[in-house]
């Protein structure tokens, strides 16, 4: 990743996985960009989604870039592992997820980001 016009750069990346069926996964993936991608764009120094369709099934996976841990826990909350479902995510996940990952980053290369005009 690149660092942005601030000079910040991520230290910290936060990993979401969740499971849905095929049948429901190009909405999910429109509705999770929607209220679970927008409203990280606003608050981190980056974030991606990452979508793998298998048989029956597409597993989803967002990851956020934060300078700090206590920079995600004024997003997060208290606890930044702790997960903060969608309202519909209980209608499109096979199963609820019941936490994230928060890696801190000890190397980065190059410029991870994509299409960003979605």
């Amino acid at each position: 990743m690149t660092a942005p016009a601030n000079g910040v750069r991520p230290a910290i990346a936060r990993i979401w996985r969740g499971r849905t069926t095929a049948a429901k996964a190009d909405e999910y993936a429109r509705y999770l960009y929607e209220h679970g991608i927008k409203p990280l764009v606003e608050k981190a120094l980056g974030v991606q989604m990452l979508r793998e369709d298998r048989a029956g099934e597409s597993e989803f996976v967002t990851i956020s870039y934060w300078e700090s841990v206590e920079a995600m826990s004024r997003f997060a909350g208290k606890d930044p592992r702790r997960i903060h479902h969608l309202e519909r995510d209980a209608e499109f996940l096979i199963e609820l997820p019941d936490g994230v990952q928060v890696l801190e980053m000890v190397a980065s290369h190059g410029d991870a980001g994509g299409d960003s005009s979605r």
